[in-house]
């Protein structure tokens, strides 16, 4: 399959039909999207989620007795988070020509570098693993590079959808077990305060950065549905978690989650991909596929016109328009708080080659 690059990367673009968004107009009004979620994003976290793996969790009163199952979890949570320089600059680099999404993944990077620090001393102050052995691991760590699972930036937009949601259920699951609310037999009993103030603190930066990317899907989808779709059904079939082929005895570690109701197959299905469809407006995965089949069966028409309605069936666009138009107001709300709306404010633009039904239809 041909890579689907992001749209603001396009060399070649066609003739726009009368009445209808240029590619050009499209990349524009994403990229001030961005720049206004970005914006309102910093705010945001600096005032709600403003803490310091260091001082923002009494790390001398963890539990010192936790089970051997526990720590290999939280050593491979330590793992995955000691790539956050690798997924940061990669990032990065690939969206460095948009402001608003290079300078998130900036402040993205400077959050997950919190919750590497915060897992690494769960594992030093468990009393379980020498600062010799952590320095040592760290070391085997970062003597291999993280890639991108995808080489355009639309790709890797979607896949951190569902990374993110994956990486928050995780932490939410391990929430649960230092809480003592573990189902498993061998995890029953299991309870540190420290160790569940720790993984919800990290999950909730998770899910913000799970909504941040999930705006910034909507939009893509909202202006470029085709291409997107495209993309979340190639991103869902070859979905693996970051790292998976760099971390140590990964077997081991998934397996371990696995057992202990933390995360697997069943999860990645209703609890992330079903979630993430949920909100982006997709039924289920078959009709993804379906839809996508039947569009790609439609040929174009000659003149510059765009596609048949094939494509509109395949997801729920006017809860899409709905979740785009609310993410404007944010945006909007926040540029007259600071008086960005007097000097250039961000504009929501509907997309005309919509088809409209009913009362809209008429109206157009």
């Amino acid at each position: 399959m041909a890579d689907v690059m992001p749209p603001n990367m396009l060399q070649e673009r066609p003739r726009t039909p009368a009445g209808l968004l240029s590619n050009r107009e499209k990349d524009r009004l994403i990229e001030r999207g961005f720049l206004g979620l970005y914006r309102w994003y910093t705010a945001r976290s600096q005032e709600t989620r403003n803490w310091n793996p260091d001082r923002s969790f009494d790390w001398r009163s963890l539990n010192k007795n936790l089970p051997p199952e526990v720590i290999t979890v939280l050593e491979g949570f330590f793992a995955v988070e000691q790539y956050a320089p690798d997924f940061t600059s990669n990032l990065v680099h690939l969206v460095r020509r948009s402001h608003g999404r290079s300078h998130f993944q900036l402040r993205w990077g400077s959050e997950e570098e919190k919750h590497a620090d915060a897992w690494e001393n769960a594992v030093l102050f468990s009393g379980q693993r020498s600062p010799q052995w952590v320095e040592e691991y760290k070391d085997r760590l970062k003597s291999q590079t993280w890639e991108l699972p995808f080489p355009d930036a639309i790709h890797n937009l979607v896949y951190t959808v569902f990374q993110e949601r994956a990486t928050q259920l995780n932490y939410l699951n391990m929430m649960k077990i230092a809480q003592g609310r573990s189902e498993k037999p061998h995890l029953k009993g299991v309870s540190d305060p420290v160790l569940a103030k720790v993984a919800q603190t990290i999950a909730v930066d998770e899910a913000a950065h799970y909504n941040f990317f999930l705006e910034g899907v909507r939009m893509y989808l909202y202006y470029y549905p085709e291409q997107t779709l495209s993309a979340i059904k190639n991103v869902i079939s070859q979905f693996s978690m970051p790292a998976a082929q760099l971390v140590p005895n990964w077997e081991h570690f998934f397996e371990t989650v696995y057992r202990a109701g933390i995360y697997g197959p069943r999860d990645f299905q209703r609890d992330v991909m079903q979630v993430a469809f949920r909100n982006l407006g997709i039924e289920s995965r078959k009709a993804l596929e379906e839809g996508i089949r039947k569009t790609r069966e439609v040929p174009d028409f000659d003149g510059g016109n765009f596609k048949t309605t094939a494509i509109w069936d395949t997801f729920d666009y006017g809860a899409v328009e709905g979740d785009v138009r609310r993410l404007h107001v944010k945006i909007q709300d926040y540029e007259k708080e600071i008086g960005f709306d007097a000097i250039d404010p961000t504009e929501f633009i509907e997309n005309p080659e919509v088809p409209r039904t009913g009362s809209s239809a008429a109206d157009d």
